[in-house]
């Protein structure tokens, strides 16, 4: 599959809510590495995680990757995603984020997903207090922070 089919499957996967769908996109042991909830470890997690997680809060995904760039083992692409929150802060509002969505590829399929985001935008939009998004936002850059590529800048 060229990475624009991928992509395209990836997105519509997720706005059609269909899990197993978006899991075979995945090698066996794929991860997906979610902002606000954690790492999935393999297809069956990865299904769970679209169908119960992303779904459980909110409804009408809409996602889209742009300008996707590949060397056959990763691929990036700039995305814009939102979704109707039903958390009550939101008072049924869209919220939306913005990022660069990093996939290590192997065999076709994903082996690993992570991304860049822009996740104060969304939560923002959600209407969160000031005090939990800074918490989001300062376990997302511990996690960010614990990568290999931080260890000469972690002095």
């Amino acid at each position: 599959m060229d990475a624009v089919a991928l992509l395209k499957e990836f997105c519509g996967a997720v706005e059609r809510r269909d899990g197993r769908a978006f899991a075979g996109l995945f090698t066996e042991d794929g991860v997906y590495h979610d902002v606000f909830y954690g790492a999935f470890e393999g297809r069956a997690r990865i299904a769970e995680m679209i169908d119960d997680w992303f779904h459980r809060t909110a409804r009408d995904f809409r996602w889209d990757m742009f300008r996707p760039v590949t060397d056959g083992k990763t691929l990036y692409a700039y995305y814009t995603f939102s979704y109707v929150s039903t958390l009550p802060e939101a008072q049924g509002r869209r919220v939306g984020f913005d990022g660069v969505s990093i996939m290590t590829l192997r065999d076709g399929r994903i082996a690993e997903y992570r991304e860049v985001t822009n996740a104060d935008l969304g939560l923002l939009d959600i209407g969160f207090a000031p005090e939990r998004v800074a918490k989001i936002m300062a376990r997302e850059g511990a996690r960010i922070k614990a990568r290999p590529e931080w260890e000469r800048h972690r002095a």
